[in-house]
């Protein structure tokens, strides 16, 4: 899917359409991450250890699709709201990349996911300074 071709034809004429493409895109990779490093890290021998971090990680691909959802809804924006997603968004993804660089050293999947983590924060952080 190509979110830029579809927010260019959008009947509005929304501006930023790359940090919107960008944001989108991040905040679904970073979902997928999460996801997919949570469930690695139930397969980890020491899981009790992974808790905080799967808890985590589950917490933050929920908030990164929904904000994924959010962002991708041009039609009527209420930028209050849509403000207070992508901060929310941008604190889950900073706290998720911080508990995940604690393992990193040891679970190469805690590593991946903290860098998408750090993407989708910095492109919810970019798209934020254009509200």
């Amino acid at each position: 899917m190509n979110v830029n071709h579809f927010l260019q034809t959008h009947p509005q004429n929304l501006t930023n359409i790359e940090g919107l493409t960008a944001c989108i895109k991040s905040c679904y990779a970073c979902s997928e991450a999460c996801t997919l490093c949570a469930d690695a890290c139930l397969a980890e021998e020491e899981v009790a250890r992974l808790r905080r971090c799967i808890r985590t990680c589950l917490d933050c691909a929920a908030i990164c699709e929904v904000t994924g959802q959010v962002v991708a809804r041009q039609t009527e924006v209420n930028p209050k709201l849509l403000r207070a997603q992508l901060e929310a968004c941008a604190t889950a993804c900073n706290i998720c990349a911080m508990e995940c660089e604690s393992h990193a050293e040891h679970h190469e999947h805690c590593q991946l996911c903290a860098k998408s983590c750090r993407a989708c924060e910095k492109a919810c952080q970019e798209l934020l300074t254009t509200l």
